[in-house]
């Protein structure tokens, strides 16, 4: 298995090393405002040299590079190793800049693109409701037009937010046809979330976690959004969110960290005392197995999208894979801890009872693994799309008799 990437791909790596070195500089003495400027001048300077928001076009303020995955994966792993911020996280690059550059009007990219790429934009998403998650289809919040058709009115309910205290916008789906068939009456809106007739409430989670950067849920009495700010057309907002572009997407990334929290879950082992027991190594072979199979398929993926191949079906399992081999890593991990995972850790980063490293990283990764079996759609909605798009099988019989 040849694993290299090329001359040429080798030459552009030396390139970015010698950009990184001359621009970037972890060890900054900065703070607050001074930080925030300092990466916000070298997202730009990046930029300019085409390593960052390379499928966006230059006039929403991106690079506006041809398709290039190995050139991309390059990119990726030098910032890393440099320790250098990427593109602006979140919802909005991840999937509102995509879904307006495909389906948008020009006055909706002029208003949002270029404020979601600099980051002062945040966006939310407006997908699960309560009783409604995976199946986006049966979203129960409802969006009316005003009397004078020039706005939507809209009443319901948003949950499992990423982000929300800090959202200044959501995408989200409203009902807007009830009596039109579940994925045909649906309406892809655009809102901004500083106005009367809105309220959000952070969700306390299980880790006791309760701030900016976890969830919370949105109720809607009477909000209102410009019609001029409905994304495709009335009734096929399902269609809508189901838009991607096609970027330069590469899996090795979530193969990489995949591998180092096993390393972690070996070393907790040797910490423990328990990595010559017999049935723990038994475990940590079966979750090596599982981890390589993981990464050496994501090369499978890489070098197919690089050489414009379809690697077909296999595709579909690569998230499955990650969270359930993630969930087990959990689950032996809280077996090695045992009582003293649930003790107060002796500080952040600290040893905690009987000298293990940082406990409540581990609780986090434990209640974590819970999280991602959900989020981007359940293991089981995972398990079914498997099942009928990969493999043909038939869609589920429901009790009754009906599919």
């Amino acid at each position: 298995m040849d694993l290299s990437y090329g001359e040429m791909a080798e030459a552009y790596r030396a390139e970015i090393a010698a950009f990184l070195k001359e621009n970037w500089s972890p060890a900054a003495d900065l703070g607050g405002a001074g930080l925030k400027h300092y990466i916000r001048e070298f997202r730009r300077k990046a930029t300019d040299k085409g390593y960052l928001y390379r499928a966006i076009p230059k006039v929403y303020g991106g690079s506006e590079q041809p398709v290039d995955v190995i050139r991309a994966q390059v990119i990726r792993e030098e910032f890393v190793r440099a320790r250098a911020p990427m593109e602006v996280g979140g919802n909005g690059m991840n999937m509102t800049v995509p879904t307006l550059l495909e389906k948008g009007t020009q006055e909706q990219k002029d208003l949002f693109i270029r404020k979601t790429v600099e980051g002062e934009y945040i966006w939310g998403q407006g997908y699960s409701e309560p009783g409604s998650g995976s199946d986006l289809a049966s979203v129960r919040t409802k969006g009316e037009l005003s009397a004078d058709g020039s706005k939507w009115i809209i009443n319901g309910q948003k949950i499992w937010t990423s982000q929300g205290m800090q959202a200044t916008h959501m995408f989200m789906l409203v009902r807007t046809e009830p009596d039109a068939p579940k994925h045909d009456g649906i309406t892809y809106l655009l809102i901004d979330l500083d106005q009367p007739g809105i309220t959000r409430r952070p969700i306390r989670q299980m880790t006791g976690e309760e701030g900016d950067h976890t969830f919370c849920e949105f109720f809607f009495d009477n909000a209102e959004t410009p019609v001029g700010l409905q994304v495709g057309e009335r009734g096929q907002g399902w269609y809508v969110s189901r838009t991607t572009l096609k970027h330069e997407r590469a899996s090795i990334g979530s193969a990489d960290g995949l591998g180092k929290q096993f390393g972690k879950l070996v070393e907790l082992a040797k910490e423990t005392g328990r990595i010559s027991d017999p049935v723990v190594r038994d475990k940590l072979a079966q979750i090596e197995g599982f981890v390589l199979s993981h990464r050496y398929t994501s090369f499978r993926l890489f070098s197919c999208s690089a050489a414009g191949e379809d690697p077909g079906r296999v595709q579909l399992m690569m998230k499955l894979l990650l969270t359930e081999t993630g969930h087990e890593i959990a689950l032996l991990a809280q077996e090695l801890m045992g009582e003293h995972a649930f003790i107060e850790p002796a500080g952040a980063g600290g040893r905690g009872p009987r000298g293990l490293r940082g406990p409540e990283k581990w609780m986090d990764q434990i209640m974590g693994s819970l999280g991602n079996s959900i989020a981007g759609g359940t293991t089981n909605i995972q398990r079914n799309i498997i099942g009928e798009r990969g493999l043909g099988l038939p869609r589920d019989v429901i009790a009754g008799g009906g599919k």
